[in-house]
């Protein structure tokens, strides 16, 4: 897979030259493959939204370089705004950014400023609807006619229509009930395997990431921590937990179970994988009922 973002030692300080300077980002560098579906983690403070705002050019960094396909996305500042349309930045609790009489007019406004013709605005809305499990129907309402997870699901569409290279989504389900937090995810997971794009995910879920991600990417006070496939990352437990973070639910049981001397494997991540690991354990004591 070829290289579609790349960042080079970038840093951001707030306020910078002001006795409110503060470091957000230091230098962090990391390459990031075209189709990879990467988790990013940290505590709240860590600098994940910083980073995230300057992959499509929202924010500039005070050092260092952001690459898109090789290019410092900074070359050409006027031409910043192309950036965004193939980065695309879904930013925590994003309903609060509707605006359009209806919903079709809110999904639209991206694919028209990208200068699609009609027949291409439509389709595009349409499949994002689709994707984000919108009901044609409700695409003539008032945004503000919806519930709350259906405002989430327009906005994220709103994105997904421009057909981004590289979507980024900054804890998208933030707020929401168990139940829309698992239907937007697994429309997320969906786009993902059907477009083949880049998808970057802010979560404070772990189970979230274990469940969906390639890789982690893991931030603490503003510096890279880790960037690793998803096992090798929550087998550093101890590490995580030294920031402020935690192994998934399920993985802690297992090895609670592995030091009680019951034979499970390690690295188990989802609620899945732990029941084919103890089915064969159950049956063997006869437990099974």
């Amino acid at each position: 897979m070829n290289c579609v973002l790349e960042l080079k030692n970038i840093g951001f300080t707030y306020g910078k030259g002001t006795p409110f300077e503060k470091r957000a980002v230091d230098d962090v560098s990391l390459r990031i493959k075209q189709g990879e579906f990467i988790g990013v983690i940290g505590h709240t403070g860590s600098g994940k939204s910083t980073l995230m705002q300057m992959l499509n050019g929202l924010m500039r960094p005070t050092d260092g370089q952001v690459l898109l396909d090789g290019r410092d996305i900074w070359t050409e500042p006027k031409k910043i705004r192309g950036v965004r349309f193939r980065v695309g930045l879904v930013f925590q609790y994003p309903e609060y950014q509707l605006f359009e009489e209806t919903v079709y007019k809110d999904i639209a406004f991206g694919p028209q400023n990208k200068g699609l013709d009609e027949a291409a605005v439509d389709k595009a809305v349409r499949a994002a609807a689709d994707f984000t499990g919108l009901k044609p129907a409700l695409l003539n309402k008032s945004p503000f006619d919806l519930s709350g997870g259906e405002k989430r699901r327009a906005a994220i569409a709103g994105v997904i229509a421009m057909n981004p290279e590289v979507l980024v989504l900054d804890e998208p389900t933030a707020g929401l009930d168990p139940m829309g937090r698992e239907v937007l995810l697994s429309q997320i997971v969906r786009y993902h395997k059907e477009r083949h794009n880049t998808v970057l995910l802010v979560t404070h879920s772990m189970e979230d990431v274990a469940r969906v991600a390639d890789r982690i990417l893991v931030m603490n006070k503003g510096r890279l921590a880790m960037l690793a496939p998803v096992r090798e990352v929550f087998r550093r437990g101890d590490e995580l937990e030294k920031l402020g973070l935690r192994v998934p639910q399920i993985t802690r049981i297992m090895q609670e179970l592995r030091r009680r001397g019951f034979d499970v494997p390690e690295g188990v991540l989802t609620v899945d994988e732990a029941f084919d690991a103890l089915l064969p354990l159950l049956k063997k004591e006869g437990k099974l009922w």
